[in-house]
């Protein structure tokens, strides 16, 4: 979210970025006001438009933002190297504690992607397909050494992301499992799944068992 010229500052643009996250996370994007998200933030309506241009601007820069700082963080995470299994226990890692951290930014990203006007939908796409294909890379990469057994990598991608994102949806901080016991239960049912395995079978390993004090409830 650019900052337009005569604005009050970074300050006040992020705490406009956590209200307006809270906002639609509960409420949703249609409901949001942004009479309501200048008075979350103490500011006159008029205000905001020092910010963005308009609601629909506001919400497209949130999932943007989202995804640009998702590429980046997993672009530092993945290792330049090494072998596909290797990779693909760093990205399950890294996409488990990423989003388990964020909740809000993965809900709107999903959530509100009907909201958006034709071509932000179509920019937005553009980057989860791109965050797709590092995954499919890392399957295709493992089939070929023989290190993973998929009949299908685009499926396997798909239903992957698909695992590891729906996390968000059941996970509370104050469960029984913590952020490591998740990543070390989905990092194995993952590298079954790519292995040809059966991800029921995974077990938790006994020394992760006593970690498990904060996740579902």
């Amino acid at each position: 979210m650019a900052r337009i010229a005569g604005s009050s500052g970074p300050r006040t643009e992020e705490a406009i970025r956590r209200a307006g996250l809270a906002l639609i996370a509960t409420h949703g994007y249609a409901a949001m006001s942004l009479r309501q998200l200048a008075a979350e933030v103490g500011i006159q309506q008029g205000s905001l438009y020092n910010y963005f241009r308009n609601k629909q601007e506001f919400l497209f820069d949130l999932i943007r933002t989202h995804m640009r700082d998702l590429h980046a963080a997993l672009d530092a995470a993945l290792l330049p190297e090494g072998s596909a299994a290797a990779r693909l226990t760093r990205f399950t890692a890294f996409h488990v504690a990423y989003h388990v951290a964020r909740p809000q930014e993965v809900f709107i990203c999903y959530s509100e992607l009907r909201s958006l006007e034709p071509d932000n939908l179509a920019a937005v796409v553009a980057m989860r397909r791109d965050y797709e294909r590092k995954l499919g890379e890392i399957l295709d990469h493992g089939c070929t050494t023989g290190e993973f057994n998929l009949a299908d990598t685009r499926m396997a991608t798909l239903a992957i992301l698909a695992m590891l994102s729906g996390i968000c949806t059941w996970y509370k901080p104050e469960g029984r499992l913590s952020t490591e016991a998740l990543q070390e239960i989905f990092t194995g049912m993952v590298l079954a799944l790519a292995r040809g395995g059966e991800a029921g079978a995974v077990a938790v390993p006994p020394r992760r068992r006593g970690a498990m004090r904060a996740g579902v409830g």
